[in-house]
């Protein structure tokens, strides 16, 4: 084995700053473009931002879209009464405007003011009796005694310590002459919450006709108390990014960056960069800077706009009808009817919303993994989900479907080849509950 200096010609991809740039610029939303086109301008002294003229039909076609979640759909409407601020005072400041009004010492009310910053949203107490004694240096029997006095407070279940807890103060208030919700909760929670009736109806010896009253009763006991009065968030709203319109039984495709800066070329700064010294280099790499950046921003518009082509394309009947008709369709095949690789499908979708004839929905969403079908085509598994809720919801519920007889029933009704583990993980996305908790007494 010798030492010695080898002469090696190698190929390695370097990642620059402004390949990494163009990359982010395909995940931004446009909102968040202009926010980087602005920062953008402030560190770059050769470009000049100029707010595009209003343009009354724009403004009317480009309305934002307010939802509550994520995405809209036809049925989802909001109204704009919800976006007027509200007058009530949040959770703590209610319950410390009711504690003013309580007969109670200097101390005890100070103790009290205590225990309500301790609260959580939904109206529960972080703290133990024993943290509370020692914290405020009093006994045990005072800081239970001050509790006791909190969970007199409006609504009722406030200063609870679990869900048992809060459970059993609104049952005690709303069921006074039914002492068996009592005992149910406190002792057999569980099984209720299983829907164990048989065992129930055992171990109470009551009827299950009984069992089914006092299971309405709990049902409509509230596990937050509180969740309604403490301070909400701001109303969610989002723009879309990429619109689509249906004009004369044609799709229409257009990027809704009518709110974009357009920027130009400080003309003043140019006359410098003929000059041979540091200034002109400075201004000649700033120069360089934004046309690679005006080049990044049309590389964007042109691959979206590629991609909501193939869109339309192919999701004919989802733009007709909604999700329920949302074709089988992966990043994949996209990228190979555009001819860009998968990577860049993936981020030029990302935080992006798209506005159709159908609602306005995360872009992503669009796209789903393949179910087989008995006749050689596919399912989406967003169609499969859309079916698989109308199933549950139109069965029996006293004896609900298990996910085996929900998997034959798709590939008997609807030609689906599906597992039994793909029909549990579709329904726990859906938070949907499995059979024997799904299971009523009617």
């Amino acid at each position: 084995m010798q030492l010695g200096l080898v002469q090696k010609q190698t190929m390695n991809l370097v990642m620059t700053t402004e390949l990494r740039q163009a990359i982010a610029l395909l995940q931004y939303s446009t909102i968040d473009l202009s926010q980087f086109i602005q920062e953008q301008a402030m560190e770059n002294p050769l470009i000049e931002l100029e707010d595009k003229p209003a343009d009354i039909h724009v403004e009317e076609r480009y309305e934002p879209v307010f939802t509550r979640s994520g995405n809209s759909s036809d049925d989802e409407t909001v109204s704009p009464l919800d976006f007027i601020k509200s007058e009530s005072n949040g959770l703590w400041e209610d319950l410390l405007e009711q504690a003013q009004f309580l007969n109670v010492s200097k101390e005890e009310r100070l103790i009290l003011h205590y225990l309500i910053l301790n609260l959580d949203d939904n109206g529960y107490l972080q703290i133990t009796t024993s943290e509370v004694a020692q914290q405020l240096k009093i006994s045990q029997e005072k800081a239970e005694k001050s509790i006791q006095t909190l969970q007199q407070l409006e609504p009722i279940g406030v200063g609870a310590r679990n869900l048992q807890e809060c459970l059993l103060l609104q049952a005690k208030a709303y069921y006074p002459d039914e002492p068996i919700i009592c005992e149910i909760i406190t002792d057999h929670l569980e099984l209720l919450g299983n829907k164990k009736w048989q065992e129930l109806s055992r171990l109470l010896n009551i009827s299950l006709t009984k069992i089914k009253k006092v299971a309405d009763c709990i049902q409509t006991l509230d596990p937050k108390p509180c969740s309604g009065m403490s301070n909400p968030s701001p109303a969610n709203y989002l723009y879309p990014d990429i619109l689509i319109d249906k004009e004369n039984e044609k799709y229409i495709v257009s990027l809704n960056d009518s709110y974009l800066p357009k920027m130009n070329v400080n003309q003043e700064y140019m006359n410098l960069i003929n000059n041979k010294n540091e200034t002109s280099k400075y201004v000649s790499d700033q120069y360089k800077r934004f046309m690679w950046l005006v080049n990044s921003i049309e590389q964007r518009r042109t691959t979206i706009l590629k991609i909501t082509k193939v869109i339309v394309e192919k999701q004919r009947s989802f733009l007709e009808n909604g999700l329920s008709s949302l074709q089988a369709m992966t990043m994949k095949e996209v990228a190979d009817e555009i001819d860009m690789h998968e990577s860049t499908v993936s981020r030029a979708t990302s935080n992006k919303v798209i506005r159709t004839p159908a609602g306005s929905f995360e872009m992503s969403q669009l796209f789903s993994s393949k179910l087989g079908k008995s006749d050689g085509n596919n399912a989406s598994s967003t169609r499969v989900k859309f079916l698989l809720k109308q199933y549950i919801d139109e069965e029996d519920k006293r004896k609900p479907y298990s996910d085996q007889k929900i998997a034959d029933y798709f590939k008997k009704k609807n030609g689906i080849t599906i597992s039994r583990r793909t029909v549990a993980k579709y329904r726990e996305e859906l938070k949907i509950l499995s059979s024997a908790k799904r299971k009523e007494i009617i």
